[in-house]
């Protein structure tokens, strides 16, 4: 396999920028990992999480080519391959493999990817947006709020989330219709319904045993 692959979303940008080669000196395309003079690893580059992994640029990622992508990475990358080379190389492949398990976290959570896609487009979501102006989102997190607190029992609580559960996976499809139609206004208010969705089903989670959700979800299916 040619270990200096090229990304076909960076030839524009990159066409033609070289840098040198820490061991050898040697010109080295700056999109390649490996120098193809002297062979030696360099030092990851600074691009976003998608090229990284070499996937395009988008919300609905098939989770199974980004597993493909980087488990064939790491093993290309991993710093037990470097364990015999020199000190620059040891640290470039850490590096490589931090920034590679950084970016597979991210990418693979569809809330972390919605945000960070967002980010990449020039609509971040900013950290300080915990609260919303929309009334009704507001409305509806605190409906859910207090619906918890009211629970009484652990089927209760794993019906309360299994409905959010329902509703992030509406959620995410339609975060992908807005992604996909160019539309980051109607993105972000989803991606932030999302976060309320996700931080609703973490509190839940702590009061239910483990089961309970899976229980409720199998009654739910079995009245409709």
């Amino acid at each position: 396999m040619n270990r200096n692959v090229v990304d076909d979303r960076n030839v524009k940008a990159l066409a033609g920028a070289v840098k040198a080669c820490w061991s050898c000196r040697g010109p080295v395309d700056v999109r390649a990992m490996f120098c193809a003079t002297c062979d030696a690893l360099q030092g990851p580059t600074a691009v976003d999480h998608f090229e990284r992994l070499e996937l395009s640029r988008t919300f609905d990622i098939d989770l199974a080519d980004l597993d493909r992508s980087y488990f064939r990475l790491q093993r290309l990358l991993h710093p037990d391959r470097f364990a015999a080379k020199s000190a620059p190389e040891r640290a470039h492949s850490l590096a490589h493999s931090t920034a590679l398990n950084r970016a597979y976290e991210i990418l693979k959570d569809p809330l972390t990817c919605a945000e960070y896609l967002l980010t990449c487009l020039g609509a971040p979501l900013a950290g300080e947006d915990k609260t919303t102006a929309d009334p009704v989102l507001l409305g509806e997190a605190l409906e859910r709020r207090e619906a918890l607190a009211d629970a009484t029992d652990a089927l209760a609580v794993a019906a309360l989330a299994a409905a959010a559960e329902r509703d992030a996976e509406v959620c995410r499809a339609t975060i992908g219709r807005a992604f996909t139609g160019n539309d980051l206004k109607a993105a972000r208010a989803h991606t932030l319904r999302l976060r309320y969705l996700a931080k609703f089903l973490d509190d839940a989670r702590v009061r239910q045993p483990r089961g309970a959700a899976r229980r409720a979800a199998s009654a739910h299916g079995a009245t409709t």
